[in-house]
Parts: C-alpha cells; sequence; structure tokens
C-alpha cells in the first residue's frame, strides 16, 4: 500500500503543479495585446490543460485506492473529499476559461486571474492540514 501512496502523492503534486501554474497564464493571456503573444500563451495553456487532466484522474484514482484499501473515516476525510471535489470543479472551470480565451470571449481582468491563481493554494493547505492533523 506504500506503493499506491507514493504515488497518489506523485500525481497530486504533479496535478497541483498545473493547478497552478495554468491560472497565471491567465493571467498574461489577460493582459496580453500582440497576436503572436496570445497564440504562444494559448498553445501553452492547451498543452498543460492537456497534460494536467490525466494527472488529476491518476491522482483521484490512486486516492480512491487508498481509501478503499485503508478503510478512512472520520469527519476530517468527508471534509477532505469536499475538497478535492471542489478541486474538480475549478479544475473544469479552468478549461472553460481556456475556452473563453480561444474564443476571444473572456471578459475578466488579469486582476481577477491573480486571486483565481490563489484558490488552490489555500485548498492545498486545507487539505493538508485535514490528512495530517486530522483536527475532528
Amino acid at each position: 500500500m506504500l506503493w499506491v501512496k507514493s504515488f497518489h502523492i506523485i500525481f497530486v503534486v504533479s496535478w497541483f503543479a498545473g493547478l497552478f501554474y495554468l491560472p497565471r497564464i491567465y493571467v498574461n493571456l489577460a493582459m496580453a495585446s500582440h497576436e503572436a503573444e496570445i497564440a504562444r500563451l494559448l498553445l501553452m495553456a492547451g498543452k498543460l490543460y492537456r497534460f494536467m487532466t490525466p494527472l488529476g484522474v491518476l491522482a483521484l484514482l490512486f486516492g480512491l485506492w487508498l481509501w478503499l484499501g485503508y478503510g478512512f473515516s472520520g469527519i476530517w476525510l468527508h471534509v477532505k473529499l469536499m475538497l478535492v471535489l471542489f478541486l474538480v470543479f475549478y479544475h473544469f472551470w479552468c478549461g472553460r476559461i481556456l475556452a473563453e480565451f480561444r474564443n476571444g470571449t473572456n471578459r475578466r481582468s488579469h486582476v481577477f486571474y491573480r486571486w483565481f491563481n490563489e484558490i488552490p493554494v489555500l485548498v492545498l493547505m486545507a487539505i493538508v492540514i485535514l490528512v495530517v492533523v486530522k483536527p475532528f
């Protein structure tokens, strides 16, 4: 089961790298004005989103395997699972934002994306505290 836990951590870290960086690309896209710059950022964002999606799926699958294998329970786990579901929603929200940028329909400023970029940081902090401290 330690192998499963190791792979879960590896894929969670990798997925979060994407969740941290993709909104940062959106900050730059919201400020970009030259066509070449926009095209380059859209290419980067698209490749990153396609790369991080399977990482997120693998993180979820290994997490499910851990849950079924160890039989974790408690309020901390329910709160953590709600936060993980929110991260899945956030991931797909990032995909929708990418589609808006591709279609030229983005109406949000770079300031919005700077705040949007902080969401996964806060969720990660909460999840780590829940898993390590198990406060409930």
